[in-house]
């Protein structure tokens, strides 16, 4: 029989929260609201003796209970990834295009984690390291880690107060302006990314490809393909907001989350990271061009 975590609500708490908000990261084994919710929908979150809902709000001297799940045993998924940067509460990797971060799947990228980092010495070490944002499936590059449940909190934080600066590469279809802003609502929530252009050049097949620099400011849920195909430029290869042009394929989609800047959850150190988009990126733009010159000189 295995020992039940228990937490009391503290006399002095005042604002009666859900508890899918109120627990995240009260235990290490839940540090993120999609793992309460595993919890609660297997009856393992108990309130004051009583399993509870995801409707449940919290009181303050409440008496909240959690049973450790025993019904499966955390799968290893053997992937080999480039680690960025890791210490004892974080890691930044390289994330792989073609693998979901998560997910009911049994190959993603939190299930790698453990394959390739090391389990924290620290006293508030999560069972195993988690991610702390999201990147699609088909989306490659930065990822942030967290390997304590401190630093799950802290930049879950960072990440809803907008501190965490990310800069993303793509290649979109079209003849983009040099710069711009886009300011287009996602789900009615105020969504806003900026980018300038690197460069454009002729496609046989789309008219132009142009690579970009993005900027969000926000995180909505496929903020930059979303704003990409608004304005009239959807991101190469996208299969989902692709504004009914030809998408390559096989050839994935041409979005990487390039660099990031955080304040270090443990240190405070600002910490910066960044790495070169995909060299497809500039493959598939210098094949369209060279069919576009060669079909040119064709007609002459």
């Amino acid at each position: 029989m295995h020992k039940k975590l228990e937490h009391t609500v503290p006399n002095t708490y005042i604002k009666h929260e859900r508890i899918t908000d109120y627990a995240i990261g009260i235990f290490a084994l839940l540090p993120t609201k999609n793992s309460i919710k595993k919890a609660i929908k297997k009856k393992l979150l108990i309130i004051d003796n009583q399993p509870c809902t995801t409707a449940n709000l919290i009181k303050k001297n409440q008496k909240i209970e959690l049973i450790p799940d025993t019904s499966s045993k955390n799968k290893i998924f053997k992937l080999k990834m480039q680690i960025i940067y890791e210490d004892d509460y974080i890691a930044i990797i390289n994330k792989v295009a073609g693998f979901s971060v998560s997910g009911n799947k049994f190959k993603t990228i939190e299930n790698a984690l453990p394959f390739n980092l090391k389990k924290s010495k620290q006293i508030d070490a999560l069972p195993h390291p988690l991610p702390v944002h999201r990147l699609d499936n088909q989306t490659s590059g930065l990822l942030i880690i967290a390997k304590t449940k401190n630093a799950r909190i802290k930049l879950g934080s960072q990440f809803e107060e907008n501190k965490i600066r990310k800069i993303y590469f793509a290649v979109v279809i079209g003849n983009t302006p040099n710069k711009g802003e886009i300011k287009i609502k996602i789900k009615d929530k105020k969504a806003l990314t900026k980018y300038k252009l690197i460069r454009t050049e002729p496609s046989l097949r789309n008219g132009f490809l142009s690579l970009i620099k993005l900027f969000p400011s926000t995180g909505r849920t496929h903020q930059l393909r979303v704003h990409c195909e608004a304005i009239g430029f959807p991101i190469l290869g996208d299969k989902l907001y692709n504004g009914k042009k030809q998408v390559f394929k096989g050839k994935g989609l041409f979005l990487c989350a390039s660099e990031l800047s955080f304040n270090h959850p443990a240190t405070k150190e600002n910490m910066n990271f960044a790495i070169p988009y995909p060299e497809k990126f500039n493959k598939i733009i210098e094949r369209e061009k060279k069919r576009f010159e060669m079909k040119k000189a064709d007609n002459y």
